[in-house]
Protein backbone atom coordinates (compact mmCIF):
# COMPACT_ATOMS: atom_id res chain seq x y z
CA UNK A 1 0.00 0.00 0.00
CA UNK A 2 3.02 2.26 0.47
CA UNK A 3 3.51 2.64 -3.29
CA UNK A 4 -0.13 2.74 -4.41
CA UNK A 5 0.08 6.43 -5.33
CA UNK A 6 3.00 5.65 -7.65
CA UNK A 7 1.15 2.76 -9.27
CA UNK A 8 -1.92 4.93 -9.82
CA UNK A 9 0.25 7.74 -11.21
CA UNK A 10 1.86 5.25 -13.61
CA UNK A 11 -1.52 3.98 -14.76
CA UNK A 12 -2.75 7.55 -15.31
CA UNK A 13 0.46 8.40 -17.17
CA UNK A 14 -0.01 5.32 -19.37
CA UNK A 15 -3.56 6.37 -20.21
CA UNK A 16 -2.41 9.89 -21.10
CA UNK A 17 0.38 8.56 -23.34
CA UNK A 18 -2.00 6.14 -25.05
CA UNK A 19 -4.71 8.73 -25.64
CA UNK A 20 -2.11 11.26 -26.80
CA UNK A 21 -0.93 8.76 -29.45
CA UNK A 22 2.58 8.80 -28.00
CA UNK A 23 2.74 5.00 -28.27
CA UNK A 24 1.45 5.02 -31.84
CA UNK A 25 3.79 3.29 -34.27
CA UNK A 26 2.54 5.66 -36.97
CA UNK A 27 3.45 8.76 -34.92
CA UNK A 28 6.91 7.41 -34.13
CA UNK A 29 7.64 6.57 -37.77
CA UNK A 30 6.27 9.98 -38.76
CA UNK A 31 8.79 11.57 -36.40
CA UNK A 32 11.75 9.58 -37.72
CA UNK A 33 10.79 10.48 -41.28
CA UNK A 34 10.49 14.19 -40.35
CA UNK A 35 6.89 14.22 -41.57
CA UNK A 36 5.13 15.54 -38.48
CA UNK A 37 5.64 17.75 -35.43
CA UNK A 38 3.49 15.75 -32.99
CA UNK A 39 6.27 13.74 -31.29
CA UNK A 40 8.78 16.59 -31.42
CA UNK A 41 6.25 18.77 -29.62
CA UNK A 42 5.70 16.15 -26.94
CA UNK A 43 9.42 15.46 -26.46
CA UNK A 44 10.24 19.19 -26.47
CA UNK A 45 7.52 19.86 -23.90
CA UNK A 46 8.89 17.05 -21.72
CA UNK A 47 12.41 18.51 -21.90
CA UNK A 48 11.19 21.98 -20.95
CA UNK A 49 9.01 20.60 -18.13
CA UNK A 50 11.91 18.46 -16.87
CA UNK A 51 14.23 21.48 -16.82
CA UNK A 52 11.68 23.59 -14.92
CA UNK A 53 11.02 20.82 -12.37
CA UNK A 54 14.76 20.27 -11.90
CA UNK A 55 15.28 23.99 -11.29
CA UNK A 56 12.42 24.02 -8.78
CA UNK A 57 13.79 20.89 -7.07
CA UNK A 58 17.20 22.52 -6.76
CA UNK A 59 15.75 25.83 -5.53
CA UNK A 60 13.45 24.31 -2.89
CA UNK A 61 15.67 21.37 -1.88
CA UNK A 62 13.23 18.62 -2.87
CA UNK A 63 14.18 15.05 -2.00
CA UNK A 64 13.47 11.62 -3.50
CA UNK A 65 11.54 8.81 -1.81
CA UNK A 66 14.87 7.69 -0.32
CA UNK A 67 15.44 11.22 1.12
CA UNK A 68 18.24 12.00 -1.34
CA UNK A 69 18.45 15.63 -2.43
CA UNK A 70 17.51 16.09 -6.10
CA UNK A 71 20.23 17.77 -8.12
CA UNK A 72 21.50 17.76 -11.69
CA UNK A 73 24.18 15.18 -12.47
CA UNK A 74 27.80 16.27 -12.59
CA UNK A 75 29.05 17.40 -15.98
CA UNK A 76 31.08 14.81 -17.82
CA UNK A 77 33.37 14.76 -20.80
CA UNK A 78 32.10 11.33 -21.90
CA UNK A 79 30.15 12.74 -24.85
CA UNK A 80 31.10 9.73 -27.00
CA UNK A 81 29.25 7.42 -24.60
CA UNK A 82 26.11 9.52 -24.94
CA UNK A 83 26.51 9.80 -28.69
CA UNK A 84 26.91 6.06 -29.33
CA UNK A 85 24.34 5.11 -26.70
CA UNK A 86 21.87 7.55 -28.24
CA UNK A 87 22.48 6.16 -31.71
CA UNK A 88 21.88 2.59 -30.54
CA UNK A 89 18.78 3.68 -28.60
CA UNK A 90 17.45 5.61 -31.60
CA UNK A 91 18.03 2.70 -33.97
CA UNK A 92 16.13 0.36 -31.67
CA UNK A 93 13.37 2.91 -31.33
CA UNK A 94 13.11 3.38 -35.10
CA UNK A 95 13.20 -0.35 -35.85
CA UNK A 96 10.60 -1.38 -33.28
CA UNK A 97 8.45 1.73 -33.33
CA UNK A 98 8.64 2.11 -29.55
CA UNK A 99 11.03 3.37 -26.93
CA UNK A 100 11.33 1.15 -23.82
CA UNK A 101 8.78 2.93 -21.62
CA UNK A 102 5.67 2.47 -23.77
CA UNK A 103 6.39 -1.19 -24.55
CA UNK A 104 4.23 -2.19 -21.58
CA UNK A 105 1.39 0.08 -22.71
CA UNK A 106 1.57 -1.29 -26.25
CA UNK A 107 1.34 -4.85 -24.92
CA UNK A 108 -1.54 -3.71 -22.70
CA UNK A 109 -3.43 -2.39 -25.72
CA UNK A 110 -3.35 -5.89 -27.21
CA UNK A 111 -0.35 -5.79 -29.56
CA UNK A 112 1.04 -9.08 -28.31
CA UNK A 113 3.92 -9.17 -30.83
CA UNK A 114 5.60 -6.54 -28.62
CA UNK A 115 6.31 -9.29 -26.12
CA UNK A 116 9.20 -10.12 -28.48
CA UNK A 117 10.36 -6.49 -28.28
CA UNK A 118 10.14 -6.59 -24.48
CA UNK A 119 12.09 -9.86 -24.36
CA UNK A 120 14.72 -8.37 -26.68
CA UNK A 121 15.04 -5.26 -24.49
CA UNK A 122 15.47 -7.41 -21.38
CA UNK A 123 18.02 -9.61 -23.16
CA UNK A 124 19.94 -6.54 -24.38
CA UNK A 125 20.03 -5.14 -20.85
CA UNK A 126 21.27 -8.48 -19.53
CA UNK A 127 24.02 -8.67 -22.16
CA UNK A 128 25.07 -5.09 -21.36
CA UNK A 129 25.31 -6.06 -17.70
CA UNK A 130 27.60 -8.94 -18.63
CA UNK A 131 29.81 -6.77 -20.85
CA UNK A 132 29.75 -3.56 -18.80
CA UNK A 133 33.18 -4.07 -17.22
CA UNK A 134 34.76 -4.68 -20.63
CA UNK A 135 33.26 -1.60 -22.29
CA UNK A 136 34.90 1.84 -22.24
CA UNK A 137 33.10 4.10 -19.80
Amino acid sequence: MKYIKFILTGVLFGIVLTKGEIISWYRIQEMFRFQGFHMYGVIGSAVVLGAVVLLLAKKFGWKTIESVKISPPEKTKAWKNYLFGGIIFGLGWALTGACPGPIYMIIGTGVSVFIVVLASAVLGTFVYGLLKKKLPH
